[in-house]
């Protein structure tokens, strides 16, 4: 298959970008790895008539360590997070889920903001972002603003981001000394997105009883969400087997889950209570390790 006619743009700054996108609005799509819009512009699931590269803006493709965070470009790719030591010392939750993402050729090629703007909510860097609170920057005809995670992803393929905005930067904030994070997930044979996915971030207290909790899952809904019960659950509490078993088995209330290919709702359910077990528990070990 081939993609629609369209014209080409290579914006050289940030702004060109933004003034490419005000002035075909939804007509233009942001090229970055290519590995979401391109199959679907192949497909003519999407058919934009201005196509915005944003790969030769400079600075979109560093990482960087801030006095209370990690910053990632938007055109920082999995493989550069997966290989960075910076990240795989600091945030190793988002170093172990960058490596289970597609194939080497998605990895070398795929970039964080372009999952992140995909929205697929099958995507693994959904959850592992809502866990961690990250903040994404979009830029925009107004200037920049901040969108933390929990706000970003609204409903299937659709973010917060105006049609105008180009997502720059994600800003993620270092977990406190006694915390631990982990991220587990079911992947499909074929396209290895997650039939799901959770990520888990845990913080003790000096008794080493719960004092937060952060948990995902993707590839059950429509989109990534915090499972607030399970979260619930652990704090205040000694994270033993128990309770950390009882604290997963909640991980996928409030989702509605349907009968799909991949197996009816109560099997893709287990499934995340198995995954959101073992996520938890790596997470506590790491805070007892910290």
């Amino acid at each position: 298959m081939y993609p629609a006619d369209f014209e080409y743009h290579a914006p050289a700054t940030l702004d060109e970008a933004v003034a490419l996108l005000s002035a075909h609005k939804d007509d233009a799509k942001l090229l970055a790895g290519g590995h979401s819009l391109l199959p679907m512009m192949k497909l003519r699931f999407a058919q934009p008539r201005h196509l915005v590269d944003v790969r030769r803006i400079p600075g979109l493709s560093e990482i960087r360590a801030e006095a209370d965070a990690i910053a990632i470009g938007a055109r920082v790719t999995h493989r550069m997070v997966e290989r960075s030591e910076l990240i795989a010392r600091r945030l190793p939750m988002l170093s172990e889920a960058a490596a289970m993402i597609g194939d080497p050729a998605v990895r070398n090629r795929g970039t964080m903001g372009g999952s992140l703007a995909h929205a697929d909510p099958a995507a693994d860097l959904p959850a592992v972002m809502l866990a961690l609170d990250a903040d994404l920057r979009a830029v925009g005809p107004k200037g920049t603003r901040l969108i933390p995670a929990e706000n970003f992803f609204l409903s299937l393929l659709t973010t917060a981001l105006e049609p105008t905005e180009v997502l720059s930067e994600v800003r993620i904030p270092l977990p406190s000394v006694r915390s631990g994070g982990a991220y587990e997930k079911r992947r499909h044979p074929a396209s290895r997105f997650a039939i799901v996915g959770v990520a888990a971030l845990v913080e003790l207290d000096a008794k080493g009883v719960v004092s937060a909790a952060r948990v995902a899952v993707t590839g059950l809904g429509s989109k990534a969400s915090r499972a607030t019960k399970t979260e619930q659950a652990l704090v205040g509490r000694k994270p033993d087997e128990a309770e950390l078993d009882a604290a997963a088995r909640q991980v996928a209330d409030g989702i509605e889950l349907h009968d799909d290919r991949q197996g009816p709702a109560a099997y893709r359910a287990h499934l995340a209570t198995v995954y959101a077990t073992r996520a938890l528990r790596r997470a506590v070990e790491r805070a007892r390790a910290s």
